[in-house]
Protein backbone atom coordinates (compact mmCIF):
# COMPACT_ATOMS: atom_id res chain seq x y z
CA UNK A 1 0.00 0.00 0.00
CA UNK A 2 1.08 3.52 -0.62
CA UNK A 3 2.35 5.61 2.36
CA UNK A 4 3.54 9.01 2.54
CA UNK A 5 4.26 10.02 6.32
CA UNK A 6 5.57 13.80 6.82
CA UNK A 7 7.08 14.41 9.74
CA UNK A 8 9.32 17.70 11.12
CA UNK A 9 6.21 20.36 11.54
CA UNK A 10 5.47 22.58 14.82
CA UNK A 11 5.89 25.50 16.14
CA UNK A 12 8.75 28.09 15.31
CA UNK A 13 9.56 31.62 15.71
CA UNK A 14 9.65 34.09 12.96
CA UNK A 15 12.95 34.07 11.22
CA UNK A 16 13.53 30.65 12.30
CA UNK A 17 13.72 27.06 10.37
CA UNK A 18 12.16 23.97 9.98
CA UNK A 19 13.21 20.97 7.41
CA UNK A 20 10.11 18.76 6.45
CA UNK A 21 10.93 14.87 5.78
CA UNK A 22 8.10 12.65 3.74
CA UNK A 23 8.86 8.96 4.03
CA UNK A 24 7.21 7.09 1.05
CA UNK A 25 6.83 3.62 0.65
CA UNK A 26 4.39 1.27 -1.62
CA UNK A 27 5.47 2.49 -4.70
CA UNK A 28 8.63 3.08 -6.81
CA UNK A 29 9.87 5.98 -5.48
CA UNK A 30 12.74 7.08 -7.84
CA UNK A 31 10.03 7.09 -11.04
CA UNK A 32 8.12 9.59 -9.28
CA UNK A 33 7.76 13.53 -9.29
CA UNK A 34 7.53 14.69 -5.89
CA UNK A 35 5.68 17.81 -4.73
CA UNK A 36 4.47 19.71 -1.06
CA UNK A 37 1.62 21.34 -1.19
CA UNK A 38 -0.15 23.76 1.76
CA UNK A 39 -3.18 25.09 3.23
CA UNK A 40 -3.99 27.44 5.33
CA UNK A 41 -7.23 28.32 7.21
CA UNK A 42 -8.88 30.37 4.58
CA UNK A 43 -6.59 30.16 1.59
CA UNK A 44 -6.76 28.38 -1.11
CA UNK A 45 -4.32 25.08 -1.23
CA UNK A 46 -0.84 26.31 -3.09
CA UNK A 47 1.58 24.25 -4.46
CA UNK A 48 5.03 25.26 -2.88
CA UNK A 49 7.56 23.34 -4.74
CA UNK A 50 8.27 20.24 -6.96
CA UNK A 51 11.29 18.40 -7.70
CA UNK A 52 11.55 16.01 -10.79
CA UNK A 53 12.47 12.34 -11.24
CA UNK A 54 15.88 12.61 -10.89
CA UNK A 55 16.25 15.55 -8.66
CA UNK A 56 17.68 18.16 -11.16
CA UNK A 57 14.40 20.08 -11.69
CA UNK A 58 12.66 21.91 -9.38
CA UNK A 59 10.04 24.35 -9.26
CA UNK A 60 8.78 26.62 -6.47
CA UNK A 61 5.89 29.33 -5.86
CA UNK A 62 6.87 32.99 -5.87
CA UNK A 63 6.74 33.62 -1.96
CA UNK A 64 8.51 30.88 -1.20
CA UNK A 65 11.96 30.86 -3.88
CA UNK A 66 14.96 31.73 -1.84
CA UNK A 67 13.69 30.74 1.17
CA UNK A 68 12.74 26.99 0.45
CA UNK A 69 14.48 24.07 -0.83
CA UNK A 70 12.87 20.98 -2.16
CA UNK A 71 15.22 17.53 -2.28
CA UNK A 72 15.19 14.07 -2.57
CA UNK A 73 17.07 10.99 -1.94
CA UNK A 74 16.11 8.38 -3.86
CA UNK A 75 18.54 5.76 -1.76
CA UNK A 76 15.99 6.43 1.48
CA UNK A 77 12.34 6.87 -0.66
CA UNK A 78 12.67 10.48 1.02
CA UNK A 79 11.91 13.67 0.04
CA UNK A 80 12.80 16.69 2.04
CA UNK A 81 11.22 20.65 2.40
CA UNK A 82 14.18 22.73 4.06
CA UNK A 83 12.08 26.01 5.18
CA UNK A 84 14.88 28.84 6.14
CA UNK A 85 13.60 32.46 7.27
CA UNK A 86 10.11 31.56 8.27
CA UNK A 87 7.34 34.09 8.20
CA UNK A 88 4.00 34.03 9.72
CA UNK A 89 2.33 33.46 6.52
CA UNK A 90 4.00 30.40 6.15
CA UNK A 91 1.55 28.83 8.90
CA UNK A 92 -0.52 25.81 7.14
CA UNK A 93 0.14 21.92 7.08
CA UNK A 94 1.84 20.96 4.26
CA UNK A 95 1.28 17.90 2.45
CA UNK A 96 3.99 15.54 0.33
CA UNK A 97 2.91 14.37 -3.09
CA UNK A 98 3.84 11.76 -5.35
CA UNK A 99 2.77 10.99 -9.14
CA UNK A 100 -0.07 13.49 -8.30
CA UNK A 101 -2.08 11.26 -6.93
CA UNK A 102 -0.74 9.91 -3.65
CA UNK A 103 -0.97 12.14 -0.73
CA UNK A 104 0.03 12.21 3.12
CA UNK A 105 -1.96 13.17 5.97
CA UNK A 106 0.25 16.35 6.54
CA UNK A 107 2.52 18.00 9.21
CA UNK A 108 1.38 21.29 10.56
CA UNK A 109 3.93 24.30 10.79
CA UNK A 110 3.41 27.33 12.88
CA UNK A 111 4.98 30.42 12.97
CA UNK A 112 4.41 32.74 15.00
CA UNK A 113 6.40 34.71 18.14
Amino acid sequence: QVQLVESGGGLVQPGGSLRLSCAASGFTFSTSAMSWYRQAPGKERELVARIGLLGSSTNYADSVKGRFAISRDNAKNTVYLQMNSLKPDDTAVYYCTARGTFWGQGTQVTVSS
